[in-house]
């Protein structure tokens, strides 16, 4: 089985054409509550990738015994996040009294909607040792019409999600369609996330069909058409160009993207709506404490100033 894709006369960068990747974003470093990730969107470059308007990249880290990820209650409207592992275990709580241990390759998607309250947290069987953790977790905004709905979480696991190998790629279809597979996930706006393994010396095409793609490096380094990215830097693809993705030493990769959102999005800390009054109303419910509480963790996180 080859997903290598054939000449793009239009992408050919080597024959004084366009070339295939349109932007790339080397993300700065932030902290999450005493935790440091790479965030790579909303970035100066790029706010948006389709419908994903966020992307953090969290660790590799190591804990020493007795510290871990301690993420206290906060609220999220008018998103879904998509949080997916690499290494190390987080316990995610909601407002909806939901409480799930997240493991490496297993999904956790949460629509937030018209509002919910979530905490992530170490298991507390892994406070006693040293512990690592890698991952990411994205936000997707909502369409304009569901910015409103229930808030809702679902969780997969590995077994559920469609994967295929061959010739040194393993390819995981996360969200969406591409490559042929479908995911379990159900998603409001046309999307998908895409876990790519290459073997040193493999390559592979990107088979989705969707407008606005990205690939993030997130582990070893690739040729994205013949171009190298490292560790933390993310490609944006020009739409409508095909590309082959290769690595001499191995890599960890995702491809995400989709349609282009339905206008344009205000984001303000864990806030996305289309209206601006929506965010300055979700200020207000989370100060007087109108949005829930997250059952056995009663500690949150403030308000910004």
């Amino acid at each position: 089985m080859s997903w290598l894709p054939d000449a793009d006369p239009r992408c050919d960068s080597s024959k004084g054409k366009t070339a295939p990747v349109e932007t790339v974003i080397t993300p700065n470093l932030r902290d999450l509550e005493g935790f440091s990730v790479r965030r790579v969107l909303p970035a100066p470059e790029r706010r948006a990738v389709g419908p994903f308007v966020f992307f953090d990249h969290m660790g590799p880290t190591e804990f020493a015994a007795g510290q871990g990820l301690a993420v206290r209650p906060h609220p999220h409207i008018g998103l879904s996040t998509l949080t997916y592992l690499y290494q190390g275990h987080i316990v995610h709580r909601d407002s909806l009294g939901f409480k799930q241990l997240i493991r490496p390759g297993e999904i956790n998607w949460m629509t937030a909607g018209r509002g919910i309250v979530h905490s992530e947290r170490s298991p507390e069987d892994e406070l006693a040792r040293v512990s690592e953790l890698m991952g990411l977790q994205v936000w997707v905004a909502l369409p304009r019409e569901s910015e409103e709905i229930a808030p809702a979480f679902t969780h997969y696991s590995v077994s559920s999600q469609p994967e295929v190998e061959a010739s040194g790629v393993n390819i995981r279809v996360v969200a969406g369609e591409a490559f042929g597979l479908r995911a379990r996930l159900k998603t409001l706006t046309p999307l998908f996330f895409v876990d790519i393994r290459l073997q040193p010396g493999a390559s592979t095409g990107l088979e989705v069909e969707y407008t606005e793609r990205a690939v993030y490096i997130v582990r070893g380094s690739a040729e994205v058409d013949g171009q190298v990215f490292t560790e933390g830097q993310m490609a944006v693809l020009r739409p409508g160009c095909k590309i082959s993705l290769t690595s001499a030493g191995g890599a960890w990769l995702v491809a995400v993207g989709g349609e282009p959102l339905d206008g344009p999005r205000h984001m303000w800390w864990n806030f996305v709506a289309s209206d601006r009054e929506a965010i300055e109303r979700a200020k207000t419910n989370w100060q007087q404490g109108k949005f829930g509480h997250v059952p056995g963790d009663s500690e949150v996180i403030p308000l910004p100033d």
